[in-house]
């Protein structure tokens, strides 16, 4: 079984900073893509930020040059720093990745269960 455990998440000033944080862990043999979504009260659920595994990174147009994702491929985690945030970053973030499942050789999509940031004075 594969699971992504996000960490990171809480309360912050606007113009502050947070570091979000995505581990897997499981029977893995690779993983692909690592990325970033997020998901405000009322909204739908959107791509903030992607990985390759030959490290290419994309962004979401509203956090360019301010959110930048990476990845330590050797213990299979992400990060996602986040400065200069507003109050419209507020959102429920989730970690997502490909994965090829050792075992069944599976490529599976799996989701994180989520980190809570505020953005609020």
């Amino acid at each position: 079984q594969v699971q992504l455990v996000e960490s990171g998440g809480g309360l912050v000033q606007p113009g502050g900073s947070l570091r979000l944080t995505c581990a897997a862990s499981g029977s893995i043999l690779s993983i692909y893509d690592m990325d970033w979504y997020r998901q405000a009260p009322g909204e739908q659920r959107e791509l903030v930020a992607s990985s390759t595994s030959g490290a290419s990174t994309n962004y979401a147009d509203s956090v360019k040059g301010r959110f930048t994702i990476s990845r330590d491929n050797a213990k299979k985690t992400v990060y996602l720093q986040m400065n200069s945030l507003k109050p419209e970053d507020t959102a429920v973030y989730y970690c997502n990745a490909e994965v090829l499942a050792a075992g069944t050789y599976s490529l599976l999509r799996v989701w994180g269960q989520g980190t809570l940031v505020t953005v609020s004075s």
